[in-house]
């Protein structure tokens, strides 16, 4: 059947990491593989919210293995208090799906003074994965699963403004920051490659979900154009999260991968292969992005050398 996702039989009892699991395609992605065996582990801000999400799944998967730990992408302390007790308690991380982030909300900035949208969705990532690697590292094929979107294509990467202070503008400072995912990711799977890593990076988008808030203006949308959006251009999340499922466990991947919807516009449909944006394969802005991102959150990565 079209869309099918066909998950190998050996993953039960695998421990994945999902960020942001409490909603949206973060929620329906840990349904789905809480319900495959995987032990999920959800990241999120908020434990209430982190509950009630995780009652959902044992609702449909009565025996699945789900724990809930705190996290806050926006607080590299809070990322670091995090991968401290992972690297605890875990002698295996088979899957990091990199999931949580913001959308366009009015300048505000991280604990740390980064701008919101490339603080949270770009750098507390960075520094999530790097803390993270050593036990990926260990873990045998294990797969770093990023979450982009299709406003990388608009995005550009202003390195003497990537604070907002020389003026902000929502939408654009969250282009930014889903392009500065796309390069890491691929980044990222290039150095694993370059170090003999059996680890893979692999970036997945769910097209256009249903879990964006769709407003016009200051006022939210009427109840006929929602509608009519839902109908015709967004889709399900539950049927976004496919991409990030086939990202995450389709065994075909060998890293570098981009996943997404295959109908119209990449705005829905069932996991196919994608082409990143030409700005996305830039390797020279990929490589001072990486530099910037260690620079700012003072963590790199460890690949032995």
């Amino acid at each position: 059947m079209k869309g099918a996702i066909h998950l190998p039989q050996s993953i039960s009892g695998k421990n994945v990491i999902i960020t942001g699991a409490n909603s949206g395609i973060g929620l329906e992605a840990a349904k789905v593989l809480a319900g495959k065996g995987f032990h999920i582990v959800m990241a999120v801000r908020s434990k209430t919210k982190g509950t009630t999400a995780c009652k959902e799944i044992l609702a449909l998967h009565p025996n699945a293995a789900v724990e809930i730990k705190l996290l806050d992408v926006a607080d590299l302390a809070s990322v670091r208090s995090f991968a401290d007790e992972i690297l605890r308690d875990y002698d295996a991380l088979d899957l990091l799906i990199n999931n949580a982030g913001v959308m366009m909300p009015p300048y505000s900035k991280t604990k740390d003074g980064f701008e919101m949208q490339f603080g949270s969705n770009h750098l507390g990532h960075f520094a999530l994965t790097a803390l993270l690697y050593p036990l990926l590292n260990r873990t045998p094929e294990s797969r770093i699963v990023t979450t982009g979107s299709l406003a990388h294509n608009r995005g550009t990467i202003d390195f003497d403004n990537l604070d907002g202070a020389n003026g902000y503008k929502a939408k654009k400072f969250y282009n930014q920051s889903k392009l500065a995912n796309m390069l890491f990711a691929l980044e990222l799977d290039r150095r694993l490659k370059e170090h003999g890593s059996r680890t893979i990076s692999v970036i997945c988008h769910p097209g256009v979900s249903a879990t964006n808030i769709f407003k016009i203006g200051k006022k939210d949308a009427p109840l006929f154009l929602r509608n009519l959006a839902n109908k015709y251009y967004l889709q399900p999340p539950e049927l976004g999260a496919l991409a990030t499922v086939h990202a995450a466990t389709d065994p075909g991947l060998t890293g570098g991968e981009y996943i997404g919807p295959d109908g119209p516009g990449r705005r829905k449909g069932y996991p196919a292969l994608e082409t990143p944006h030409p700005s996305a394969l830039d390797e020279e802005v990929a490589k001072r992005l990486w530099q910037v991102s260690e620079e700012l959150t003072g963590i790199r990565f460890d690949f032995g050398d």
